[in-house]
C-alpha cells in the first residue's frame, strides 16, 4: 500500500507515513526492524484492531487512511470464526496461521468492531461490523483483560443500538468480570499491575456509563486515579515495566511499553469527557509529555516527522524498532491530546530532544 502525499501529517493531523509504510493490502505488520517493516512475522489481529480504532477516530481521513480502514475492518471481520473465536496471526501475503480462540485479540477485535458498528464512515461497514461484532460476542473470554477489552467495544454499539441485547450481555459480564479489591492499601483488582491496565478502569467508565449507573462509574475513576498517582513520579509518568509491579515496587521499572501510555491516555481522556474535571486532562497531557521525552529517560518516543512509536523505553533511552504497536500507540495518544486541546502545552519531541540517547 502505497502513501498519499497529504498522509504524512498536515496542521493538527499527525503523520500517518509509517502506519502506511508498515501497511499493505492485507493488514498492518505487527514488528519492523528500526522503520523498515518485518514482513516475515506477519500480522496480528491486535494490531489491525488498534489501527482500526485509530483510523475511526481520524475526524478528515484522507484517502490513503479510508483504503487502510477498509483493510482493517476485512481483516478483522475474516478473523471471526463461525464459534465466535477469533484467529490472531497471519502470515506476509495472507493465510491464518493458528486457530481461533478467546486471547486478548478475541476483545481486541471486538473493541473495534463495536467502533466499526458505530463510527464506520458507510452504513454497509456498520451493518457489517455489527454482525461480526455479534458472532464474536456470543462467547465469553476467561482472560480479564479481552474482557475489558470488549465491554469498550460493546459500550459503542450500545451508544448506537440502546436496545442492542448482545452488546448489553457482554458489558455487563466485562463489568462484573473487574473484582472489588479486597484490601484499600492495594486498590486494585490483582495482585500486580500487569499490561495495559489503565483498560481495567476504562471498562468500568464506559460499562457505568452504558448502564447509567453512577457507582461503577465512581469506581472506575477510584481505581484510574490509583493508577496514574502511582505512575507518575517527578512530575512525569513513571509507568509499569514488563515485568509488572506490585505494591512495594514503587522505584522507575524498565522496559516501559508505549501501551502502557496509550491505556493511560484512553482512560483519562474518557473520564475528561465524564467528569470535565482538569486533572483528567492533565492525565492526557501527562502521557503525551511521556512520548515527547518527559519521562524517566528523558527520550522521544515519537518520531512527529513519520508518525512512528519507538517499541520501548529503556534505562539509557529507548529500543529504536517502530512497530505497530507502539506507533498505535503514539499515535491513539496524539489523537487524545489534540482532542482535549493539550498538544500545545507540551513541546514537540524534536524541540526535546533530537533523538534517542545511546
Amino acid at each position: 500500500m502505497t502513501g498519499d502525499e497529504d498522509d504524512i501529517g498536515c496542521g493538527s493531523r499527525p503523520s500517518f507515513s509509517h502506519l502506511i509504510a508498515l501497511s499493505d493490502d492485507h493488514g498492518v505488520f505487527e514488528h519492523a526492524l528500526l522503520d523498515v517493516p518485518r514482513r516475515d512475522h506477519g500480522y496480528c489481529v491486535d494490531d489491525v484492531a488498534r489501527a482500526l480504532v485509530v483510523l475511526l477516530r481520524e475526524p478528515e481521513p484522507t484517502p490513503a487512511l479510508l483504503r487502510l480502514t477498509d483493510t482493517c475492518f476485512r481483516f478483522l471481520e475474516g478473523a471471526v470464526d463461525k464459534d465466535g473465536r477469533v484467529h490472531n496471526r497471519m502470515a506476509a501475503g495472507g493465510g491464518w496461521t493458528d486457530e481461533p480462540a478467546l486471547g486478548d485479540w478475541w476483545g481486541r477485535a471486538l473493541q473495534a468492531l463495536g467502533a466499526a458498528a458505530a463510527h464506520a464512515p458507510t452504513g454497509q461497514t456498520r451493518s457489517r461490523a455489527l454482525t461480526a461484532f455479534h458472532r464474536a460476542a456470543s462467547v465469553r473470554s476467561p482472560h480479564g483483560r479481552a474482557l475489558a477489552f470488549a465491554t469498550l467495544g460493546a459500550a459503542d454499539v450500545l451508544a448506537a443500538y440502546p436496545d442492542d441485547l448482545c452488546a448489553r450481555a457482554l458489558l455487563l459480564d466485562g463489568i462484573s468480570s473487574i473484582p472489588t479489591p479486597p484490601d484499600d492499601s492495594w486498590p486494585w483488582p490483582e495482585q500486580r499491575l500487569r499490561y495495559a491496565n489503565a483498560a481495567l478502569p476504562e471498562a468500568l467508565l464506559a460499562g457505568g456509563t452504558a448502564t447509567d449507573n453512577p457507582r461503577i462509574v465512581a469506581r472506575g475513576l477510584s481505581m484510574l486515579r490509583f493508577l496514574v498517582d502511582l505512575e507518575t513520579s517527578h512530575g512525569h509518568l513513571s509507568v509499569t515495566g514488563t515485568d509488572g509491579r506490585g505494591p512495594a515496587q514503587r522505584s522507575a521499572q524498565f522496559d516501559q511499553q508505549p501501551i502502557e501510555v496509550a491505556a493511560i491516555a484512553d482512560a483519562c481522556a474518557r473520564a475528561y469527557e465524564l467528569t470535565g474535571e482538569s486533572s483528567w486532562r492533565d492525565g492526557v497531557a501527562s502521557a503525551w509529555a511521556w512520548f515527547a521525552g518527559d519521562n524517566d529517560a528523558a527520550t522521544a518516543m515519537f518520531d512527529p516527522e513519520s508518525g512512528a512509536g519507538f517499541d520501548g523505553l529503556e534505562a539509557n533511552g529507548r529500543n529504536e524498532n517502530r512497530g505497530a504497536e507502539s506507533t498505535l500507540a503514539a499515535l491513539s495518544t496524539y489523537q487524545h491530546a489534540r482532542r482535549v486541546g493539550v498538544l500545545e502545552l507540551v513541546p514537540s519531541s524534536g524541540q526535546r530532544i533530537l533523538s534517542g540517547r545511546q
